[in-house]
């Protein structure tokens, strides 16, 4: 914290902080569970960099000290994907991890930003077995190292794959950070009895859900960041060891650079800038 105004005196000056982003109302059912990102406010979810001025910059100007969490002795700079990939990986796998136990199969489509971390939280909260699916070698040597059992070339051979590793059974839980129609079906085809399949990424695709269109007694949900008391815990397990962020840094004038090469697929891991 660089500075502080009227009322805001709770965390000293000069103390690290990570800044929660899906800003909500404060005042609505949920923002008074911590979960701003489902605020239901006419106004919506005010993300800053998206819907208010600021992140990439020097100094970003925060509405109010309850997004702030202290960072304590993370690395600001690797810890500062901890805010989204980090939260919304973590709050994706841990309405999971009661099903992740012994003898489990966790399927990761799409083994990026937000899927390597993704990998780490499912080993650090559960004992299945990570699989990890991508188009592209790179992040498949991400996966295996961060942790995943099996790392496989996404495409028409996927799923015969998956089933060859999971003795037919199928996935106990897929996470697809994708979101592709190529995606969103591979996890419906993989998934097993009583799956849980939840799609993160915004590729747009659709999965049909009804009689026999999926296994009996599968679950599938989209999600959208987490709560603020899930960042909390984020920072946690980041003080423990068991999450480490792959990051790519960049200056502020190499932004524009680390935005195309982050739409082309370039990106190993996360892109940091750095004022």
């Amino acid at each position: 914290m660089a500075a502080t105004g009227e009322g805001a005196n709770h965390f000293a000056i000069g103390t690290p902080v990570l800044v929660y982003g899906p800003w909500g109302c404060g005042l609505c059912r949920y923002c008074s569970e911590g979960r701003e990102n489902y605020c239901t406010h006419p106004s919506g979810v005010r993300p800053p960099g998206i819907a208010v001025d600021g992140a990439l910059a020097e100094f970003l100007l925060v509405d109010s000290e309850r997004h702030l969490v202290p960072l304590g002795t993370l690395d600001p700079v690797q810890a500062v994907a901890l805010t989204d990939a980090g939260l919304t990986s973590y709050s994706a796998v841990k309405r999971s991890a009661p099903r992740l136990g012994a003898g489990s199969v966790a399927v990761v489509i799409g083994a990026g930003g937000l899927g390597h971390l993704a990998i780490q939280i499912i080993r650090a909260l559960g004992a299945a077995t990570v699989i990890a699916v991508d188009i592209t070698e790179d992040k498949l040597q991400l996966a295996r190292a961060v942790g995943a059992d099996h790392a496989i070339i996404g495409g028409t051979d996927a799923q015969e794959a998956i089933a060859d590793l999971t003795c037919g059974r199928g996935a106990t839980a897929v996470f697809d950070f994708v979101g592709s129609q190529e995606t969103v079906g591979l996890a419906g085809a993989v998934a097993a009895t009583y799956a849980d399949i939840v799609i993160l990424g915004v590729g747009h695709g659709t999965l049909p859900v009804g009689y026999r269109r999926l296994p009996f007694e599968a679950s599938v949900r989209n999600t959208f960041w987490g709560s603020r008391s899930e960042l909390w815990e984020v920072v946690d397990l980041a003080h423990s060891g068991r999450l480490d962020v792959e990051v790519e840094i960049h200056s502020l004038e190499e932004a524009s650079r680390a935005y195309k090469r982050l739409s082309r697929g370039e990106v190993l891991g996360r892109a940091v800038i750095v004022p």
